[in-house]
C-alpha cells in the first residue's frame, strides 16, 4: 500500500512539473485611447466594465501601468518590440513605419512553436506585417461601420456590421480554425475608442439619461505650463459640431463624412434617427460660451461611453469563448489600451502628454494558476515590459536588445527588482500643437522637458498637486530635487541611448 502511495505521489509530481513546463496561449487585447477612468475596476465614476473588471477579479490589476510614448502607432511598436521609439524607429504616426525585419517578440514565439495572430486594428504604417501566421488588419485608423480588413497576403475585403463586433468574431474564427496542437498568441487590436466615438447601434443613447459632472480641472487656465497654454485640443475650442459630435448643419454636410457615407441604408436610418433628434435638441437651446462648451462636453464624453460599451461587451464574449472551447485554464489574458486619455482633464480630449490622464495606461491581466485572482500590483510597469514577460511565460529566448523587464518573477512570486523611475518620450510636432516631450517620474515627483514647440522645464509635486496644476520648477524650495532628478534622468537616458533626448538635456533652457 505504502508503495502504492508513494507511486502515485510522484506521478502527480510528475504531472504538475509538465503542468508548469506547458507553454501558455497568449491573447493580448488592445484598444485604442481607453482611458482607465472609463473602466469600473480602476473606480470610474462613469460606467460599469464587466468584461474588464472580471479578468481584474480573476487575476491582476495594474495600478501603475504607463506607457513610453503616448501615442496609437508608437504604442503599439513598443509592445511588439519591447524597445522605446528611437530604438524600434517608430517615433510618431505622421513620419513613421514600422521595420518588421527587427526582432519582436512574436518571431521568437514563432521559433518557439507557437501559432501567432492579429486581428484588428495596427496602424503601424503601410507595411506587410512579419512575425504572424495569420493577420487580418484594418488599414490605418479603419472605420467604425462596414469596415475593409486586409488579411494574410495582401486581400482586402469589406465586412458588413461595426468593427468591434466584426473584429471579436474574426478573433474567434481564427481560434476555431487553428492547429489545436500548438499553442498561440493573439493579439486583438480594436478601433475603439478612438475618435470619432461612432457607437455600435444597439448603444445609441446609452447614456443620454445621465449628466456627468465637469472634471474639477476643466477650466484649467494652465498657469505656470508654457506647453500647456498653447496646445489646441480643447473641448471648448477643437472639439468639432459635426466631425465630433454628429450635430451638421445639414444633411448634405453630413454626407460628406466618409464614416457615414459608408453605412448600408439600414444602419443610416437607425443612425439618423437618434442623430437627428441630438441635432433637435441643440438648435433649440441657441448655445453659447460656457453653455455651449458644457454641451460639448456631455455629447463627447456620452458617444465616447457608449462606444467603450460594446467594447466591454465584446471582450467579455472573447472570454466567454475561451470558457466554452476548454482554453481559459491555460491562457494569458491582457487587456490594455494603447495609452490614457483625457475625458475633459484640462479642458481636453485625446492623449500625447506625460500628465497622468495620458501616460497612464489601464491594464489588467488572467494568468491561472500563476496570478492569484484579485491581485493588485501597484509598482511601476511599462508597455515595453510586456514582449519580455511573454516571451519568458512562453519559453522563448528574450533578445538582448529589448529594454523591457520581465515582470513573470513578480507574477510568480520570485526575485524581482522594480522600477524607481520611469522615463518618457513623445516626438510628434503637428497634431494639436502638442509639443515635444521627455521626461522622468520618481515616486513623489514628475520632471518634464519640453522643446521645439515650446522650450521650458516642468516639476511636479504629485503628492502636494496630483492633478498636475503647479509647475514648481522654478520654487528655490525645489532645487534640490530639480538637481536629484535630472541626475536620474540622464541616468535614464543614457541608459535607453536616446542620443536626441541627451543632446537637449545638455542645452540650456532660458526659463
Amino acid at each position: 500500500m505504502k508503495y502504492f502511495i508513494a507511486i502515485c505521489l510522484l506521478l502527480l509530481q510528475q504531472l504538475a512539473v509538465a503542468q508548469s513546463a506547458k507553454q501558455p496561449n497568449i491573447v493580448v487585447i488592445i484598444s485604442d485611447d481607453h482611458a482607465y477612468q472609463a473602466i469600473s475596476a480602476y473606480g470610474s465614476r462613469f460606467m460599469q466594465t464587466p468584461g474588464i473588471d472580471r479578468l481584474a477579479k480573476e487575476g491582476a490589476q495594474f495600478t501603475n501601468a504607463y506607457v513610453t510614448n503616448s501615442l496609437c502607432g508608437p504604442s503599439r511598436a513598443t509592445f511588439l518590440s519591447g524597445k522605446y521609439s528611437h530604438i524600434n524607429g517608430f517615433e510618431d504616426n505622421d513620419h513613421s513605419t514600422f521595420d518588421f525585419n527587427q526582432d519582436i517578440f512574436v518571431k521568437r514565439l514563432q521559433t518557439a512553436g507557437y501559432q501567432t495572430a492579429w486581428i484588428g486594428k495596427m496602424h503601424l504604417g503601410e507595411n506587410t506585417p512579419q512575425g504572424f501566421t495569420y493577420y487580418n488588419i484594418l488599414p490605418g485608423q479603419g472605420e467604425y461601420y462596414n469596415p475593409d480588413f486586409i488579411s494574410t497576403g495582401g486581400k482586402k475585403t469589406r465586412h458588413e456590421g461595426y468593427v468591434t463586433n466584426i473584429i471579436t468574431q474574426l478573433s474567434e474564427d481564427w481560434l476555431g480554425q487553428r492547429d489545436a496542437s500548438k499553442p498561440f498568441c493573439l493579439v486583438v487590436g480594436h478601433k475603439a475608442t478612438h475618435r470619432t466615438w461612432m457607437p455600435d447601434l444597439q448603444d445609441l443613447g446609452a447614456f443620454d439619461k445621465q449628466t456627468f459632472p465637469l472634471p474639477a480641472t476643466f477650466y484649467d487656465d494652465y498657469a505656470t505650463r508654457k506647453a500647456a497654454k498653447v496646445q489646441d485640443m480643447t473641448v471648448a475650442q477643437t472639439m468639432q459640431l459635426g466631425y465630433d459630435l454628429k450635430v451638421f448643419p445639414s444633411r448634405e454636410e453630413e454626407n460628406k463624412m466618409g464614416a457615414v457615407k459608408r453605412m448600408s441604408p439600414a444602419q443610416r436610418t437607425a443612425w439618423d434617427a437618434y442623430y437627428d433628434q441630438v441635432k433637435k435638441e441643440f438648435d433649440e437651446k441657441k448655445l453659447t460660451g460656457k453653455a455651449l462648451t458644457e454641451w460639448k462636453y456631455q455629447r463627447y464624453i456620452k458617444d465616447y461611453l457608449s462606444t467603450a460599451k460594446s467594447l466591454d461587451r465584446n471582450i467579455a464574449e472573447l472570454l466567454h469563448y475561451l470558457d466554452t472551447h476548454d482554453l481559459t485554464k491555460n491562457t494569458i489574458v491582457i487587456y490594455m489600451s494603447d495609452q490614457g486619455f483625457f475625458m475633459g482633464e484640462h479642458g481636453w480630449f485625446d492623449k500625447r502628454w506625460m500628465y497622468e490622464e495620458s501616460f497612464r495606461t489601464p491594464m489588467v491581466m488572467r494568468y491561472p494558476g500563476v496570478i492569484k485572482p484579485g491581485t493588485k500590483i501597484n509598482g511601476y510597469i511599462m508597455n515595453l515590459d510586456i514582449a519580455p514577460t511573454l516571451l519568458q511565460a512562453g519559453n522563448a529566448a528574450v533578445p538582448d536588445a529589448m529594454q523591457g523587464i520581465s515582470f513573470l518573477p513578480l507574477l510568480k512570486g520570485k526575485a524581482y527588482t522594480p522600477r524607481k523611475a520611469m522615463y518618457y518620450h513623445y516626438y510628434e510636432n503637428t497634431v494639436h500643437h502638442v509639443s515635444p516631450q521627455f521626461g522622468i517620474k520618481a515616486g513623489r515627483y514628475k520632471l518634464i522637458r519640453y522643446y521645439e514647440r515650446v522650450n521650458a522645464w516642468e516639476l511636479f509635486d504629485l503628492e502636494k498637486d496630483p492633478q498636475e496644476l503647479k509647475n514648481v520648477y522654478a520654487d528655490k524650495n525645489y532645487a534640490k530635487v530639480v538637481t536629484n532628478l535630472k541626475n536620474q534622468l540622464l541616468q535614464l537616458i543614457e541608459q535607453y541611448k536616446d542620443k536626441e533626448a541627451k543632446k537637449l538635456f545638455l542645452t540650456p533652457v532660458a526659463d
